[in-house]
């Protein structure tokens, strides 16, 4: 009765997508409730985009992809933070400048291999049962880094978004804040990169979120169904995936978009709005 659920657990490749889909949805999804607070969801996809000259890059030098891709998202996230701040610039508007400049220079890159490359359109769609036993360790290495420093700061990023005035008034250094986030973001696609790939990614990011966003208006319950959704979509996404034959990062995020849609049709009135009514304690100052 239980073989459709445990038959699948006999093999290696499937054991590791399991825990690496866990790893990403659950970095995604606490990711995606500071991204869709601060109005993010535009950066999720850039960076994702901004990091294929990096995957090819260090294809081209034999390095790890990890490394190259972190280096292509971190750098362009904080130079959309540094261009719109020096420049005066909207943020959308550098964004979809260094977006298109970014993805560019990965195609041109990817031009100038004389075959196909099959690994790299990987990077492109998802490649989740593909990952190894290396990859899986630094998966867990990025994801432990990145939850590490958003329980740290959590309460800090929390202010900083909310009321940024208020909380450079109050002497927190909102600037720095800024560039920290921007690079979190980097990092989690990194993360998701191998999971889903490079044009599914802001799914991961953004709808987990902005699901519990339409479920709530306290921050801590926000993180815990944002949290829940990352993690069970992603177990639900490989199953249907395994069964059906399908490619496992789209059926993945068609998971997290169905459970979206359910939330919209139960969603409370107003739900969907901002959430003005968090607890005070929510949003206090840190302590110094």
């Amino acid at each position: 009765m239980l073989g459709p659920i445990t038959d699948p657990l006999a093999y290696a490749f499937f054991q590791r997508a399991l825990a690496a889909s866990v790893m990403v949805g659950l970095v995604c999804a606490v990711v995606g409730c500071y991204m869709i607070l601060r109005g993010y969801a535009f950066m999720g996809d850039a960076l994702s985009h901004a990091a294929f000259p990096g995957v090819v890059v260090a294809y081209l030098l034999r390095g790890p992809f990890y490394v190259g891709a972190a280096v292509a998202s971190v750098a362009t996230a904080l130079a959309i933070g540094w261009v719109a701040r020096r420049g005066g610039l909207r943020g959308d508007t550098v964004i979809g400048v260094l977006f298109a400049g970014m993805f560019a220079l990965g195609i041109f890159l990817f031009s100038l291999i004389p075959n196909y490359v099959g690994d790299l359109f990987g990077f492109l769609f998802g490649e989740v049962l593909g990952i190894g036993p290396g990859d899986l360790v630094a998966l867990l290495l990025l994801a432990v880094a990145v939850l590490s420093v958003i329980a740290v700061l959590w309460k800090e990023l929390l202010y900083s978004t909310f009321d940024p005035l208020g909380a450079a008034a109050s002497g927190l250094p909102v600037e720095r804040l800024d560039y920290l986030f921007l690079a979190i973001i980097a990092v989690a696609i990194v993360v998701s990169l191998q999971a889903v790939g490079i044009i599914l990614v802001v799914a991961m990011l953004v709808t987990p979120a902005a699901t519990a966003q339409l479920l709530t208006r306290s921050f801590g319950r926000l993180l815990a169904i944002s949290a829940l959704i990352g993690v069970v979509a992603p177990v639900a996404g490989l199953y249907i995936s395994y069964w059906t034959n399908s490619a496992s990062g789209a059926t993945i995020v068609l998971v997290e978009t169905a459970i979206f849609l359910v939330a919209v049709a139960a969603g409370r009135n107003g739900a969907t709005r901002r959430p003005a009514a968090l607890q005070s304690s929510e949003v206090a100052q840190p302590a110094r």
